[in-house]
């Protein structure tokens, strides 16, 4: 029986329909396909990737005026993502990707763009699509941008390197983010949504990971790519802002994730502790088994709550940029405890692949890592409190 996470707020009926359709494709499409995809190393699921458009869940985020789903509430895609995650949380990221690359779109692009853009993902066979923003030397430090977007009458000409982009091996688009005077710093930074037919562009080989092998990374080289006027996003200058408002969101995005990881380990573990027998009685009957099942629940919990509290005030239209490095911070932190406590629970077996354990915990490190360390986090949130 699945955890249940408590908060007193009732679900409408919209949203109790969309969480059953996650948590059953999860279910019956995700799961079992968790141990093939992480052995297939560098190969994301493009037949789940396509199932899950057909029924609307690889789009169900996006506006309904391009086809999308409607669904452009932050709480109700945090309901989603939990469930889709609790079947496998790279899959489940994967799957509902193109809500990152749509994020940019949205907050800076036109009209023409929007459509151009944003309807031929909400089909029965969507493009993946990528956003391209870290470089070799630039990680955390958004603003100091080194591709360089030079302006030549109606076009720019990008030059630049992109590293660690998520879908880069299969994205038809790419925004990429670069910056017209590093100078400038983030008042220079630009999007432009780049086809990888374009002249110039070459996609690296995919990067062997860790875990959340379900997604592939790879680099993006950009040498004179010569990129249409219209496919600037916003003016000069606005691609921080753009970019920073789509971290907003997909910084809750991952708590969400995060907890469904910290669900499934907190079920796997809450069943072999009732099955597995030591000393003469189960396992979960021990106190040192059941106080560690404790805290895992109450970790899961406090993920959930944050989380959920971030996407309301972000549906409310507050400025959460605390509120999101707090969801993210403590979802994934909370996440890497809660899967290394699951796999301690198991002992040798949960060391073993005969288990999804080591894989979680391979899987849950990705949280703390992507889209800001758990230290930018942190300098996030010390920074607004020292503002009050």
């Amino acid at each position: 029986m699945s955890h249940t996470i408590r908060e007193g707020i009732a679900l409408t009926e919209e949203q109790q329909e969309f969480v059953a359709l996650a948590r059953d494709f999860a279910e019956r499409e995700i799961r079992p396909r968790a141990r093939e995809v992480d052995e297939a190393d560098t190969e994301s699921p493009l037949d789940l990737w396509q199932k899950a458009a057909q029924i609307g869940l690889a789009s169900y985020m996006l506006p309904a005026e391009y086809g999308g789903g409607g669904v452009t509430d932050l709480v109700t895609q945090c309901l989603v993502q939990q469930e889709l995650c609790y079947g496998d949380v790279g899959i489940g990221n994967f799957l509902t990707s193109s809500a990152f690359f749509a994020g940019p779109v949205e907050a800076l692009g036109n009209e023409e763009q929007k459509k151009r853009w944003l309807t031929p993902l909400t089909g029965d066979n969507p493009p993946v699509t990528a956003l391209a923003v870290t470089e070799p030397g630039v990680g955390s430090d958004s603003a100091a941008l080194q591709t360089r977007a030079v302006r030549a009458g109606d076009e720019y000409v990008l030059n630049g390197q992109k590293t660690w982009i998520s879908n880069a091996p299969y994205a038809k688009w790419i925004i990429v983010f670069a910056t017209v005077d590093p100078a400038l710093r983030s008042r220079g930074v630009t999007a432009f949504v780049v086809d990888r037919e374009m002249p110039g562009v070459t996609i690296g080989q995919p990067m062997k990971k860790m875990g959340q092998r379900g997604i592939a990374n790879a680099e993006v080289f950009l040498e004179d790519v010569r990129v249409p006027l219209d496919h600037r996003l916003g003016e000069e200058g606005q691609g921080f802002y753009g970019l920073m408002r789509t971290f907003d969101a997909s910084r809750i995005l991952i708590g969400a994730g995060a907890t469904g990881l910290s669900r499934a380990a907190l079920d796997q573990s809450t069943k072999y502790a009732q099955e597995r027998t030591q000393f003469g009685k189960p396992i979960i009957e021990h106190q040192a088994v059941a106080f560690r099942l404790a805290d895992m629940a109450a970790k899961t919990d406090i993920s959930h709550l944050v989380t959920m509290r971030a996407a309301r005030l972000y549906d409310q239209g507050e400025m959460t940029a605390m509120e999101s490095a707090i969801a993210k911070l403590t979802a994934s932190e909370n996440t890497s405890w809660v899967t290394n406590a699951a796999l301690s629970i198991h002992g040798g077996w949960g060391y073993s692949r005969e288990f999804l354990l080591e894989k979680w915990v391979r899987d849950a490190k990705l949280e703390e890592l992507e889209e800001g360390t758990s230290d930018i986090q942190r300098l996030i949130i010390s920074r607004a409190v020292a503002a009050r």
